[in-house]
């Protein structure tokens, strides 16, 4: 594993240096050096949605709502996102997941499945050209690189360079259904790792992207999202 997935003990001191603006809480990486809350738990202050065939903050189904106790709660009656407002690079994003039982067309007899898409960039559309931690079941901590517009991304994972498509992960980390699983993405410069339940299970080198926006996936099953963080890495 990497050093920047240590939490060194001078980490805080260089983020207070940086002075970086978050999303969402507003708060100030120089006044606490630790990470913060993306989501508030009580709005989508700093988020937007994107709903298939909907469009930008247009949510007639309410695929995303808020529940008690700061829980995102993701019917997925439609394809589409919750998606930050700013762009973000450098830095270590933590969120926990767990399925709901509602499977949609057309995909009820599939496999549940979501996703993490982060450096995601170009115009709003299902999807993004992004880089993505798969959330699938059987699959979680997969990498997709998914499409867009000038041609997909690639990333270099154990000397092999990939261009678009599936980049299948080293390891099983995921819990069963019904539990909270932990999802970690360290992204440092062109480098990134996929943690899942503070397991490494996918780690490449050359990313094309390093800097976008962040989705939280809604694609055919009910899913939970809570405790989303992100810590900026110097």
């Amino acid at each position: 594993m990497k050093w920047w997935t240590t939490r060194a003990a001078g980490a805080a001191l260089a983020l207070a240096a940086a002075g970086l603006v978050l999303a969402g809480s507003g708060a100030r990486a120089a006044e606490t050096g630790k990470a913060v809350r993306l989501f508030n738990g009580k709005n989508f202050d700093g988020w937007y949605k994107f709903i298939q065939d909907e469009g930008k903050n247009s949510d007639s189904q309410g695929v995303f709502t808020i529940e008690d106790g700061g829980i995102i709660h993701v019917r997925s009656t439609k394809f589409g996102y919750l998606s930050t407002e700013k762009e973000y690079e450098n830095y270590r994003l933590t969120l926990e997941f767990k399925w709901g039982e509602k499977k949609y067309p057309p995909r009820e007899n599939a496999p549940r499945d979501a996703g993490v898409l982060y450096h995601c960039v170009g115009p709003d559309k299902v999807w993004m050209k992004s880089l993505e931690f798969q959330i699938q079941e059987g699959d979680c901590g997969d990498m997709w690189l998914t499409g867009g517009e000038g041609g997909a991304p690639s990333l270099t994972v154990k000397g092999t360079k990939h261009t678009g498509g599936r980049v299948v992960k080293f390891e099983n980390g995921e819990k069963p259904n019904g539990e909270w699983n932990e999802v970690e993405i360290v992204a440092k410069g062109d480098t990134i790792q996929h943690l899942i339940n503070h397991k490494l299970v996918m780690e490449g080198t050359e990313a094309s992207l390093t800097k976008g926006r962040i989705n939280l996936q809604s694609e055919g099953a009910e899913i939970y999202y809570r405790n989303v963080r992100l810590e900026p890495l110097p």
